[in-house]
């Protein structure tokens, strides 16, 4: 009985210092099966935590993206702290392995010192909350959708479905443009139209257009301005608001009802226009212009008339 006391709670390691080869491993697979358990009850008892975490978050109304960004710090902190666990109860001594663990964490910074850099990135990101999941962002030129916020990088959604994953350390050193940071997004268009168009039908036809739309919200109401005159043409600005999931495809389809209105209307599009004259030496050394007929003078024909 004494000696089965031994070998379950002694150290295995001194039975095999002392030759007693059978009774170490026989200590050392007890050990193993004990940490094994732990390990199995301390991961379940480790999503039972974070379930009650997660939905404790959920009540508080905590920002999405803060949430799965504390779900997984937490989970990977207490994994790690499970594993040194396990270990003890194999009999790995804690100061030594506390030794060890500090030692390799120092070098592991020194060659990961850009991961730790995205993680303290990914901290910033929760804790200023630039963004949140589910906001319409521009950040290093990618435009998409957040999907996540994770301890090294960030996930986005582009337009082509393509999944955008980018460091957090180059997201918090570039600028970063949300454009849903309401529940509503302005459309802005400039629309050129020339000197001999009508402002007023012009403005009149793009109003009632955008009142017609149950997509345009009431509030802010819709405007239309002149934003520039031109050297060709007289910029007209068409803006209005939205809901951000009605964004884009309300502008495209006011683009096109614009278009067909003003050709039906009249209401001519300002375009880019130079005057071209080619000149020639006349005999005297003056110039005269190829392209202007003198006066009385009669066409050329390109492909004379035979006789």
């Amino acid at each position: 009985m004494q000696s089965t006391t031994t070998i379950a709670t002694g150290s295995w390691l001194a039975h095999a210092q002392a030759g007693e080869w059978t009774e170490a491993l026989t200590g050392l697979g007890i050990r193993v099966g004990l940490a094994l358990l732990l390990f199995l009850v301390g991961r379940y008892v480790i999503s039972w935590i974070l379930s009650l975490g997660i939905r404790a978050l959920d009540r508080s109304r905590v920002d999405t993206t803060a949430s799965l960004f504390l779900r997984k710090v937490a989970s990977v902190t207490m994994t790690m702290l499970l594993i040194l666990a396990s270990l003890q109860v194999i009999g790995v001594p804690m100061t030594s392995m506390i030794a060890v663990l500090g030692a390799a964490g120092l070098a592991i910074g020194l060659a990961l010192k850009d991961s730790l850099s995205n993680i303290a990135s990914g901290v910033m990101l929760v804790t200023l909350k630039p963004f949140k999941v589910g906001d319409f962002v521009t950040i290093h030129g990618e435009v998409g959708t957040v999907e996540a916020v994770s301890i090294f990088q960030t996930c986005v959604r582009g337009a082509d479905n393509q999944v955008i994953v980018l460091p957090n350390s180059l997201i918090t050193r570039d600028s970063i443009i949300n454009h849903t940071p309401e529940d509503m997004r302005r459309i802005g268009l400039s629309l050129p139209i020339s000197y001999t168009a009508d402002i007023d039908t012009a403005r009149a036809i793009a109003i009632e257009l955008m009142h017609a739309d149950e997509r345009i919200l009431a509030e802010p109401a819709p405007s239309v301005l002149v934003y520039a005159l031109g050297e060709n043409h007289i910029d007209l600005g068409v803006r209005c608001y939205t809901n951000n999931a009605d964004n884009f495809v309300t502008k495209c389809a006011l683009l096109e009802a614009l278009k067909k209105a003003y050709d039906k209307a009249g209401v001519s599009p300002g375009f880019q226009q130079r005057e071209v004259v080619l000149y020639s030496r006349d005999g005297e050394g003056g110039r005269v212009p190829l392209n202007v007929r003198p006066k009385g003078a009669q066409p050329a024909q390109d492909h004379p008339t035979p006789p």
